[in-house]
C-alpha cells in the first residue's frame, strides 16, 4: 500500500481527475490545500474528498515557492499518514498539476519488487552544482508571503555534506519515520529552515547523511521537461496532447506538468492509457536511463 501526500493551490477539476486515477481502496491519501488559494477551493475540494476512504486533509498554510514553509507542510503530511494507516510502505509526494503514468496495480507492483530503495534525485551539491551553493551558505528569511536573502553568511552543517536535487520523491515508510520523529533530523530542519528553496535540498541532505536509509537511486520516477525560468532556476514545461506518445512510452511512473487551461485533451489520452496492459502489469523494472545511479548514504 501506499500513502500518498498531494499540494494542491489551484485547477480543482483538473486535481479531481488526477485524484481519480491514482485513488484505490487501501492507500492512504493526505492533502494539503495552500491557504492563499482561499476557502472556496478548500471547500470545493474537501465536498469532492468526502466519498472517499483513507484520505485526510490537514490544516492549510501558506507554502512558499523558495521557503521552508513547503518542507514543514510536507512533514506535517508524512507524519499524518503515519498515523493514519500502518500498511503503507512507500510514501509518494505530488502536486495537483501532476499526472499518473502508471495504474496502482503497476505501482504496487513496482514498489513491492524494490522494498528499500529510495527514488528521489540526488546529487552532491559542492561537487555537481556549486552554482546553487548560495542557497545554503547565507541565511534566508521566510517572511511576509516572500523569501529575504540576509547577505549573512554560515557555515555547512559539522560533519555533513550538502545534497541537491529535485522536490519530488518515491521513499519508504522507514525514512517518514525517521524524517519526522527521529531526534538526529533536528538539526538539519533548524539549519534548512532558514535556506533558500529547501524542498529540492533538505530531504536528499538528510537521507545521505543519515546512513541506514537503504539503496538510494537518483532517479524521481518523474518525466519532467526542464525549461529555464529566469536566471537562477528552471521550470517544468507543460505537457500537451503532442507529448503523448512520449508519455505513454515513458518507464516513469508519473508526469508533470499539466495545465487543464492549456490543453485539456492530454488527460482523455492519458486516462485512456491507464486502461491498457502497459499501464497495469508490472513485469521488470523499467531501464535505467544514462543519468541514474545508485547512491549509498555517508
Amino acid at each position: 500500500m501506499i500513502g500518498y501526500f498531494i499540494l494542491l493551490h489551484r485547477f480543482p477539476e483538473q486535481f479531481k481527475r488526477m485524484f481519480r486515477a491514482i485513488y484505490a481502496p487501501g492507500n492512504s491519501y493526505v492533502i494539503h490545500v495552500d491557504k492563499s488559494s482561499g476557502p472556496e477551493l478548500a471547500a470545493d475540494i474537501a465536498e469532492f474528498l468526502k466519498p472517499y476512504q483513507g484520505v485526510a486533509i490537514i490544516e492549510s498554510q501558506k507554502a512558499l515557492w523558495g521557503g521552508y514553509s513547503l518542507v514543514e507542510a510536507e512533514l506535517r503530511g508524512m507524519a499524518k499518514l503515519l498515523t493514519m494507516n500502518s500498511s503503507w510502505s512507500h510514501y509518494i509526494n505530488l502536486s495537483g498539476q501532476d499526472f499518473p503514468l502508471k495504474s496502482q496495480a503497476y505501482i504496487a507492483d513496482f514498489l513491492r519488487a524494490h522494498p528499500h530503495r529510495q527514488y528521489i534525485r540526488v546529487l552532491d551539491q559542492r561537487a555537481i552544482r556549486p552554482d546553487t551553493l548560495n542557497r545554503v551558505s547565507h541565511m534566508f528569511i521566510e517572511a511576509r508571503g516572500r523569501m529575504y536573502r540576509t547577505r549573512l553568511p554560515r557555515a555547512f552543517l559539522k560533519g555533513a555534506t550538502p545534497f541537491i536535487g529535485t522536490q519530488w520523491k518515491a521513499v519508504t515508510r522507514g525514512f517518514c519515520e525517521f524524517a519526522v520523529h527521529h531526534p538526529s533530523a533536528d538539526r538539519f530542519k533548524s539549519f534548512y529552515r532558514r535556506s533558500f528553496i529547501p524542498d529540492e535540498a533538505f530531504f536528499q541532505t538528510l537521507m545521505m547523511n543519515s546512513g541506514a536509509q537503504g539503496e538510494v537511486m537518483n532517479d524521481d520516477l518523474r518525466t519532467i521537461d526542464w525549461i529555464p525560468d529566469g536566471e537562477i532556476k528552471l521550470r517544468p514545461r507543460t505537457f500537451v496532447a503532442a507529448d503523448a506518445l512520449r508519455l505513454t512510452l515513458s518507464p516513469d511512473l508519473f508526469a508533470r506538468k499539466f495545465n487543464e487551461e492549456e490543453d485539456a485533451a492530454i488527460f482523455d489520452l492519458l486516462e485512456a492509457h491507464l486502461k491498457t496492459p502497459a499501464a497495469n502489469l508490472y513485469v521488470e523494472e523499467p531501464k535505467l536511463r544514462p543519468q541514474d545511479r545508485t547512491l549509498e548514504p555517508a
